[in-house]
């Protein structure tokens, strides 16, 4: 982020708006609305600051009085001066004269005043957001002043979402909170208040019936208060290939709500930066060889927490059931008696498929697909007579330590030489790879081209597909190359 979104109060206090047009007259009432006490200065008004004066004295907002509002906006009728802004906790140049803007934001500079000059970034130093007004309740949409108007395209969808009453649903939330802090301990608070605002007593209040949503909320309490500490959960949440947008609803439904997330070194930061900011982060990745060890440490944790009344997402790469040891997780957890939740996820498999665009099944190429993890081709735990068959497609993780010996196994159970097989790298992520070549060729090209974790190996008849050019393009490239 290049600007950090904060809430500004300024109520009672000083705010300077440079400039006598339209685009003054809407900053004024914007701030008129935040209770500020705003001074326009200009030599003359616009039709629309000269209406905003006339209207304001009939016009009264949800927290202020006509009269009050009438005597918070000033007007100085007079050419900028940089004394103007002694007095101002924040300042808009909004004439349409660049070098006027320029000497606004120099002087707000020098005198450290916070300023917005009306569609110039350069000589901002803070931008206003477009707005969607649910009193108490605000949501601010930038675009850090690239693009405009795709912020406001997008408050309109968020406007359409949100309801009209959302403002009293906070309120009533706001005249509770006391009552709630001391009748519950910190880690029953939060699923309280999620229980109420997402349930019926918070459709009462949205449907405007608070007295009833009050008289039930009361109960609500009590026997919250009389049922004592409760046992948390846990979430086994997918998180897919990298990409953020590749996660389900659900799986980011569940970041929303976990107190405590475990991630592993699969989980990409910016699938991190989904999760509830507040929640507390623990890094519990592991290498091949911790084994056991690390596995046995993060069941403790999941336990540990979960008794602790919080609501734990251990957050895995792919899909929890995949390679994912998701299936040892829920016996540690059944065996405590702690409830869980499976939030599946786009395993690495198809998002590679996906990604390199190739069909993992095809008419006449595939009739079948098998996922392996190259973990095991140091031992006989893989059929590698059954892997090396023809109509089928085999995806191999985790193989960027064992492509010489996947090719080796693979050959010597049957597997012909030109096979097509696909090495995708760093799949849905940036700096993503997809190399198509021949199986006999695999080895070689990935240390040619330096392929690193995470990788995937695609192996079959529609690894070739769609462009079977690209094998003898990519071998030819080798021959160069050696």
């Amino acid at each position: 982020m290049d600007h950090l979104p904060i809430f500004l109060r300024i109520a009672d206090r000083e705010a300077v708006v440079v400039g006598g047009g339209a685009v003054a007259a809407r900053k004024a009432e914007l701030l008129l609305r935040c209770g500020a006490r705003v001074t326009l200065v200009a030599p003359t008004l616009g039709r629309a600051a000269a209406e905003l004066f006339a209207s304001i004295a009939t016009t009264s907002s949800p927290t202020t009085s006509s009269a009050t509002a009438a005597h918070r906006l000033a007007h100085i009728a007079a050419e900028f001066h940089p004394a103007h802004l002694d007095a101002a906790v924040l300042a808009i140049a909004a004439t349409d004269c660049r070098e006027t803007n320029a000497r606004v934001a120099e002087a707000a500079r020098e005198r450290r005043v916070p300023i917005n000059v009306a569609d110039d970034l350069e000589h901002s130093s803070f931008i206003l957001p477009a707005i969607v007004d649910r009193s108490p309740v605000i949501v601010a949409v930038g675009s850090q002043g690239s693009a405009p108007v795709l912020a406001r395209r997008l408050r309109e969808q968020l406007e359409a979402l949100l309801p009209a009453r959302l403002g009293a649903l906070a309120r009533f939330a706001g005249a509770r909170r006391v009552s709630v802090q001391r009748a519950l301990p910190p880690s029953e608070r939060r699923p309280f208040w999620e229980r109420i605002l997402g349930g019926r007593i918070g459709t009462q209040v949205l449907a405007g019936d608070e007295s009833g949503a009050a008289a039930a909320f009361d109960a609500d309490l009590r026997a919250s208060r009389s049922r004592g500490p409760r046992l948390g959960e846990v979430y086994l949440i997918g998180a897919g290939p990298g990409d953020p947008d590749l996660l389900t609803l659900r799986a980011l439904q569940c970041l929303q709500e976990a107190d405590v997330i475990l991630y592993d070194r699969l989980v990409s930061e910016a699938v991190l930066d989904r999760a509830r900011r507040e929640a507390e982060r623990v890094f519990v990745g592991k290498h091949s060889e911790a084994g056991a060890a690390a596995q046995e440490r993060i069941d403790a944790l999941l336990v540990e927490y979960a008794r602790r009344g919080l609501r734990v997402a251990r957050l895995k790469g792919g899909d929890p059931f995949i390679f994912g040891r998701g299936g040892e997780e829920i016996a540690t957890l059944a065996r405590h008696g702690i409830p869980f939740t499976i939030v599946p996820g786009i395993t690495a498999g198809l998002a590679a498929a996906a990604a390199a665009a190739v069909p993992l099944t095809q008419r006449q190429l595939a009739q079948s697909v098998t996922f392996a993890t190259a973990q095991f081709a140091e031992d006989d735990s893989l059929d590698w007579p059954a892997l090396a068959r023809p109509g089928q497609t085999v995806v191999f993780y985790m193989v960027v330590a064992q492509l010489e010996r996947i090719v080796a196994r693979l050959r010597e159970a049957g597997a012909p030489p030109d096979r097509p097989a696909a090495l995708v790298e760093r799949a849905t992520l940036p700096g993503q790879r997809v190399m198509r070549t021949r199986l006999a060729d695999l080895a070689a090209i990935a240390r040619a081209r330096r392929v690193s974790a995470p990788a995937l190996l695609i192996i079959g008849e529609v690894a070739a597909a769609p462009e079977a050019g690209a094998i003898e393009s990519l071998t030819t490239t080798l021959r160069g190359v050696a």
